[in-house]
């Protein structure tokens, strides 16, 4: 389709401008703040290490310098490091990422772009979108939400770019309830590192028992009820929105109808096993028998095979497979650049100078949920995880922090139940689903595909930030109510 005829869709939104409203007022009050003072997400890691070593001398008695360095290092690079659980979710972004390139999906995200009529319509649609995907693979929903908002940017002619991906990334939200939530997958495999429960307890909890629970995905639905209405609202007025002239519709259209290019002349032997299509078919048998044989288990390494194999198989030569996996790792350097610093606070958190002394981790997760009771301790997990989030923003890495604390309490109540158990990872799970609007880790993959600044999208997520938090804390706080 020529760019002539695509800008046949684009219609501008004919809205009064009239007098802002106070959620206008607010979210513009939140973009102008974090285009401010938001600093780049590579360097909020490492401030971040600086306040965790901070609280570690005020909190942590007996701390050493020496202590400390061989805290962060452990949690980097020695004994219980953050590289294998690191490369699984790359997989799964990678892999999320490489199916939303198949032509077929590609195909099918076009055909969606060109709905929209005006910016929030655009905006609801690449909310939803993601929102949807996020439910299968959240790699896939945080990829998607991207794509389809520079899709629909190249077609609509009064649209706030960064507006469109922030309401992609809320869809992000909902992937802690989804078949991918790192925490619920764990819960289900007796040889992850990350299933605390079955460390504390020798118990199994089951995928019924958390993501297919009333309690875990009534409040999901709510809150995507909620921030679609908040999408629509927050919507930027038409003096507000500009063309982005810093942003090139055409370059951006240009990513997503790059013909493939085809050797000219003979193939040779090697060329032609690279389009050798059965070689994608057997990987993609091989994947799903192992898939029948195993009961179709559903964990972490599970997930990522499978989005491994429907890549191979909807790319269908290995070639394109290879190709689309390729420029789909892109997206994950910064994610690389970034995991090690994490890793280091994950091990500082951990860090204590002997026996009978309680690491940070346990310090924060306890002042939280001391006093809790049966029908407290999900919310205060709950508001701990958003805490906690900030300084470990990987849903894994994360429940292995506050895990213990959160388990060990639980126990403490007489509440050793697989049921309410569930229900103690799924609050910490929301947690943080809610504190990644704020917290820029997983973000970054969706600038590296949307080619803009965190200043510009952060401001929106900060709004969603505020809701989220409302919506799920009430949520958490009916958890023990419910079934």
């Amino acid at each position: 389709m020529s760019h002539s005829s695509e800008l046949v869709l684009e219609q501008d939104q004919r809205v009064s401008p009239g007098r802002p409203g106070p959620l206008h007022r607010f979210t513009d009050l939140s973009v102008r703040y974090v285009e401010k003072w938001m600093p780049d997400p590579y360097l909020f890691a490492v401030i971040l290490t600086v306040v965790v070593v901070a609280l570690i001398f005020a909190f942590v008695p007996g701390a050493s310098l020496g202590g400390v360095v061989d805290g962060w290092y452990k949690g980097v690079w020695g004994e219980g490091n953050i590289f294998t659980f690191a490369m699984q979710m790359i997989l799964i972004l990678v892999g999320g990422y490489t199916l939303a390139e198949a032509p077929l999906v590609k195909r099918g995200l076009q055909w969606l772009a060109s709905k929209p009529r005006n910016q929030a319509q655009g905006g609801l649609l690449c909310f939803g979108v993601a929102a949807l995907a996020c439910v299968v693979n959240w790699g896939l929903g945080l990829v998607v939400g991207a794509l389809l908002a520079r899709q629909v940017f190249a077609r609509l002619r009064t649209v706030n770019f960064a507006y469109l991906v922030a309401a992609g990334y809320m869809g992000y939200m909902v992937w802690t309830s989804g078949l991918s939530s790192s925490i619920a997958l764990a819960n289900t495999d007796k040889t992850s590192k990350l299933n605390i429960i079955w460390t504390q307890t020798h118990q199994l909890v089951p995928l019924s028992d958390t993501i297919f629970r009333p309690y875990s995905f009534v409040p999901m639905l709510v809150l995507a009820g909620v921030i679609g209405l908040l999408v629509h609202r927050m919507s930027p007025l038409p003096q507000e929105t500009t063309e982005q002239a810093d942003v090139d519709r055409d370059a951006l259209l240009a990513l997503d109808q790059a013909p493939e290019t085809r050797p000219a002349g003979p193939q040779t032997f090697a060329e032609r096993l690279e389009n050798l299509w059965v070689l994608n078919v057997l990987v993609f048998v091989a994947g799903l028998a192992y898939f029948v044989r195993s009961g179709f288990a559903l964990n972490i390494g599970s997930m990522v095979m499978l989005f491994f194999i429907l890549g191979a198989l909807v790319h269908w030569t290995p070639m394109r497979f290879i190709r689309a996996f390729t420029e789909a790792a892109k997206t994950a350097g910064p994610l690389l650049l970034q995991y090690p610093l994490y890793g280091g606070i994950i091990g500082l958190l951990g860090y204590a100078p002997h026996s009978g002394v309680h690491p940070l981790q346990t310090v924060i997760a306890s002042a939280i949920v001391s006093h809790a009771t049966y029908y407290t301790l999900p919310l205060l997990n709950y508001i701990a995880s958003v805490v906690i989030s900030l300084f470990v923003p990987s849903g894994g890495g994360h429940w292995g922090v506050q895990g213990p604390v959160a388990v060990s309490a639980a126990v403490q109540l007489g509440q050793a139940s697989p049921a309410y158990l569930g229900k103690i990872s799924m609050s910490v799970a929301n947690g943080e689903a809610v504190a990644n609007m704020i917290q820029p880790f997983w973000l970054l993959p969706v600038l590296a595909i949307a080619k803009l600044n965190i200043r510009r999208v952060m401001g929106f997520t900060v709004v969603a930030f505020v809701v989220g938090f409302v919506v799920l804390g009430i949520g958490s706080l009916l958890m023990p109510l419910l079934p």
